[in-house]
């Protein structure tokens, strides 16, 4: 049994912490500090993720060049290009179809602009996440190609749309699929089907979003193009500069930040910073983000407001505020944009509320779910903000979460969130092959779902059934992972940027955890959406602020405002640089606490 860190055996909200390094992991770290030159704290992070010596300077420099596979690795990547780079050369007008996520949002951009510097123009189409649901449908293609298209590319949907992309053939248009959702053995009649996670694809590139597949697709058509000596005395699009939203798209869906998806994040941030594309520029300022981008900030700020726009707005709203050039209509879809989110931030407080109340009565009174899988429902939720429902559930119950709303046809519609090592979207796809949903998919950490309303029992029952074994595994890991302890004091700046050498930090790659062992809290209040603000100060007499998000009327959040101005306290959490208003001061989002005094 590892020892407790800081020998807390019990936190504030019940947890172990462990240190995240063993004792080969400390012998990684050794050899990174020894081999490399690095800080401490830098080989500690990079050992306690598995990344070894020898991988190290690659890691900390990750370079596409030396990541950037060869696109025909993928199947169907030829075919596609070459399709592609017909309808260029023929100057067809091209529909794109896409999500209405931000990773669908990117994709769209992305192939948008790359076909406007090829001087083709295109028509990008979000369907309405209430009206048309996820993924193509028989009257948006007819009303593409109505307007002329004569080529259909759907981009993060397509993988398992066997009856549109047929009606799309009936209508004289072939359909090129990009997409990296997982995929069923029987897959739809396209052109092209452009996915890692096909069955048959063995690239070894699952783990890239919808955008990283259209980027490795603009790759293949670009030289396509080149080969056919189309940029002959022209210029080629510069395909290096729209890596930015290559990396908003891989924060943004929560993909793995390993290998390709690395490069593509630490190139995309280095871009932004540029502050070159109107949308993201206009979004940057609205939500009063000074600095340089980080993960975080897309992960966080940017993306949600994004995706404000299909979750209870226009869905549409997203792929025009990425595509536009023009500094005023960037403000304005911005502001909207701004708006959408804060009437979706006060919609998802009440709705998880009442979720809570039907979980915790469902267990009932003073007991914990017993339920591996939570399904929850009702008939007054919006459709667009159940996912968000069920990643709070998720954080809170820790085991897979469905939240679903009912449709006008009076289907149960929804999302679900995952914790690692439960296939969620393989349990999707198993209902939906039984007949007990109407139709599902998604990823292992995340996936939708329609179901008729008298199967959501037998639907329940199959989830618990494939998931069980999972999920228990899962909650028999519940310590909290900790880096490395540290002062307020030695909180600085300079060791943020020793720590961001590391990053950057995401799924797959957590930001680190670091410890305030033994400090006073000062000042605790509740802010903004259920925050909790405190001040921190340590034995020599440093302070150090702090914010835990969502934590006021939890556990947590009690604990830090019972200890104001009592005991010292353990406090863990992330640290960051707060920029605002010009200065930079170091803060910690605080995950956690416990007693200074070892006894709990």
């Amino acid at each position: 049994m590892t020892k407790p860190f800081l020998g807390v055996s019990k936190s504030f909200t019940g947890r172990p912490w462990v240190d995240r390094l063993d004792e080969e992991a400390r012998a990684r770290a050794l050899a990174i500090v020894q081999d490399h030159g690095v800080p401490d704290i830098v080989a500690r992070i990079l050992a306690a993720r598995g990344v070894a010596s020898v991988e190290t300077p690659a890691f900390l420099d990750p370079k596409l060049r030396d990541l950037m596979p060869d696109p025909s690795t993928l199947v169907d990547m030829d075919r596609a290009a070459a399709r592609l780079a017909d309808a260029i050369e023929a100057r067809k007008l091209i529909g794109i179809f896409g999500d209405y996520d931000v990773d669908g949002a990117c994709a769209s951009a992305l192939l948008s602009a790359f076909l406007r510097e090829c001087g083709v123009e295109s028509l990008i189409h979000i369907p309405d996440r209430l009206t048309e649901g996820y993924g193509p449908n028989n009257d948006a293609i007819r009303m593409l190609a109505d307007k002329g298209i004569g080529l259909l590319v759907t981009v993060d949907c397509g993988t398992t749309s066997h009856e549109p992309i047929a009606e799309a053939t009936r209508l004289g248009l072939d359909t090129i699929v990009l997409d990296h959702h997982q995929a069923p053995e029987e897959l739809p009649a396209a052109f092209a089907l452009v996915n890692p996670n096909r069955l048959d694809d063995l690239s070894g590139l699952g783990h890239l979003c919808a955008a990283g597949v259209v980027f490795m697709t603009l790759v293949a058509v670009n030289r396509e193009l080149r080969r056919r000596g189309f940029w002959k005395g022209g210029t080629e699009p510069d395909l290096m500069g729209a890596l930015d939203l290559v990396a908003l798209a891989t924060i943004a869906d929560v993909v793995p930040l390993k290998g390709l998806n690395r490069a593509f994040v630490r190139q995309g941030l280095a871009i932004m910073r540029n502050r070159s594309r109107p949308g993201l520029r206009a979004l940057a300022d609205i939500a009063r983000l000074d600095g340089p981008l980080s993960a975080y900030h897309l992960g966080f700020m940017i993306g949600p407001r994004i995706n404000a726009g299909g979750r209870i707005g226009d869905a549409a709203l997203g792929a025009r505020l990425l595509t536009t050039e023009d500094d005023v209509e960037a403000a304005r879809i911005a502001e909207t944009l701004d708006r959408l989110n804060r009437e979706r931030q006060a919609a998802e407080v009440a709705m998880v509320e009442e979720a809570e109340a039907q979980i915790l009565a469902r267990a009932g009174v003073g007991a914990d779910p017993t339920d591996r899988v939570l399904v929850t429902t009702s008939d007054d939720w919006h459709p667009g903000i159940v996912g968000l429902v069920a990643s709070r559930l998720k954080e809170r119950f820790r085991r897979p979460v469905f939240a679903l709303a009912r449709n006008a046809e009076g289907q149960l519609v929804g999302s679900g969130r995952s914790v690692p090592g439960a296939d969620l979207g393989r349990a999707v796809r198993a209902a939906v092959e039984a007949g007990l949903a109407l139709k599902g998919g998604g990823h292992a950490m995340a996936a939708g779902v329609t179901i008729a309303p008298d199967k959501i029992e037998d639907f329940r029952h199959s989830l618990e059934t494939a998931l069980t074994a999972q999920v228990d595994e899962s909650l028999s890991d519940t310590g909290l992972s900790v880096d490395a302890a540290v002062t307020a004091r030695g909180a600085n700046p300079d060791l943020i940027a020793a720590i961001e050498k590391a990053g950057p930090f995401g799924s797959s790659h957590p930001e680190p955890v670091f410890v305030l062992p033994s400090h006073q809290v000062i000042e605790a209040q509740d802010v903004g959406q259920n925050h909790v603000r405190v001040k921190l100060r340590a034995g020599d007499g440093a302070f150090i602020n702090g914010i835990a998000f969502r934590a006021a009327d939890q556990d947590l959040g009690r604990a830090l405002k019972e200890a104001r101005g009592g005991l010292p306290i353990h406090v863990a959490g992330q640290l960051t640089v707060d920029r605002w208003g010009g200065g930079e001061r170091v803060q910690i989002r605080i995950a956690d606490a416990a007693p200074a005094d070892k006894t709990r």
